[in-house]
């Protein structure tokens, strides 16, 4: 692989207070190996010079759904543009947390990645949300006898789907503590699992060295997550003061997804968006406005360590960078919705490589053309994307 020497008026490394002077970065073999005022120009290594965008390292996104479809071929072809999509916006990594079809496809799909047959971000995959009978990832139709969903009740059938996935390839195995928003059976304060149900799962994902994510609403189901020893919490918007102070003092990262509560606060009354949403979907986001958007501005407040997530999936990949400006106008500062995205987020996935610009990086790079700091919607206009040493995005 040819070095390259990309050289910025203006960077920021993924840690720092605000932005950075004048930055170059010496790429060899796919890792930051310099990085400084000034830096060695190798032979025949190519220099990309950004003039006055600003560096950054690669975005990380700890929460989307690549592709939904009832056979892991449709899945799995689905979510390829979706790969190209998240790439070009500058999401070098994502952990994906679930799709639909009993094949794992996506794992198949981050070899796919991993191997560049592909193209796109490194992917983490839990593969499919592990759920009781009646909890959020029931899918089995009324009255039907043929389940859908990764199905598990009792603490012999959930250690065996544990095991199942993570003999399957599975990095992260996730599921369901409380209902949702979006669903036909249940509610966001319904509790999927007991205490007991939750630790065997932990456990058992523990012993196979695999981290775990929860999907959890309310604060009964955090609070017996937390207890049973959960890796990390998506979505909480419903938490109360208290719940999160617990969580605070765990240090446990939250996943807060605020774009997409917005996005369905803010379209309550469009026809056509809950044209297609779960029956009784619309009338269950209805009845909680008022606790969603307090509970939006509490995961702000709070002391939490927040970690970018955008439950894209739930709406098109293509407006994921939304998620900062949603963070920001829900009071999250430009510098901690930054840090969830890079640093903060390569710490969830135990990947002290990726989120950072310095020396034995991995060599994810992106450009914005200002500064995040006073305009995070220039998020919304990446303009180099560089991973792992290869330049998939030119500067115009």
């Amino acid at each position: 692989m040819t070095d390259t020497v990309v050289i910025a008026e203006r960077c920021w490394d993924g840690q720092a207070e605000g932005l950075l002077g004048h930055h170059e970065v010496l790429v060899h073999d796919g890792r930051v190996q310099e990085i400084g005022a000034r830096v060695r120009r190798p032979s025949g290594a190519d220099v990309v010079d950004l003039g006055d965008a600003v560096l950054l390292p690669g975005l990380i996104d700890c929460h989307v759904h690549l592709a939904k479809a009832e056979s892991a071929a449709r899945e799995a072809l689905a979510a390829v543009p979706v790969l190209r999509t998240l790439l070009d916006q500058g999401f070098t990594t994502v952990r994906d947390l679930g799709g639909r079809s009993p094949g794992h496809s996506m794992i198949a799909v981050r070899e796919a990645v991993a191997a560049g047959a592909v193209p796109g971000p490194r992917l983490f995959v839990a593969p499919r949300m592990i759920s009781a009978r009646a909890g959020h990832g029931d899918d089995t139709s009324y009255g039907s006898s043929d389940e859908t969903g990764a199905l598990a009740d009792g603490i012999d059938e959930i250690v065996r789907v544990v095991r199942e996935q993570a003999r399957d390839g599975a990095d992260w195995i996730k599921f369901a503590a409380t209902g949702g928003m979006l669903a036909r059976q249940d509610e966001p304060h319904h509790r999927g699992y007991s205490e007991r149900e939750m630790k065997a799962l932990v456990g058992a994902a523990r012993d196979l060295g695999l981290p775990t994510a929860v999907h959890a609403f309310g604060d009964e189901g955090v609070r017996r997550a937390l207890r049973a020893g959960v890796t990390t919490i998506e979505h909480a918007h419903l938490c109360s003061d208290e719940t999160l102070a617990l969580i605070a003092e765990s240090g446990l990262p939250v996943v807060p997804t605020h774009y997409v509560a917005r996005l369905h606060l803010d379209l309550l009354d469009d026809d056509a968006f809950w044209a297609d949403k779960p029956p009784g979907s619309r009338d269950q986001v209805a009845r909680n406005v008022g606790d969603i958007r307090a509970g939006l501005a509490r995961l702000a407040r709070g002391d939490l360590t927040l970690a970018f997530g955008t439950d894209a999936g739930m709406f098109d990949h293509a407006d994921g960078w939304r998620e900062f400006p949603a963070m920001v106008s829900s009071g999250v500062g430009p510098l901690r919705a930054l840090r969830a995205a890079t640093s903060v987020a390569a710490d969830l996935l135990d990947r002290p490589d990726l989120g950072r610009l310095r020396e034995g990086a991995t060599a994810d790079l992106i450009a914005v053309p200002n500064d995040p700091f006073t305009d995070i919607e220039v998020l919304g206009e990446v303009c180099f994307v560089m991973t792992e040493g290869r330049i998939h995005r030119h500067p115009k």
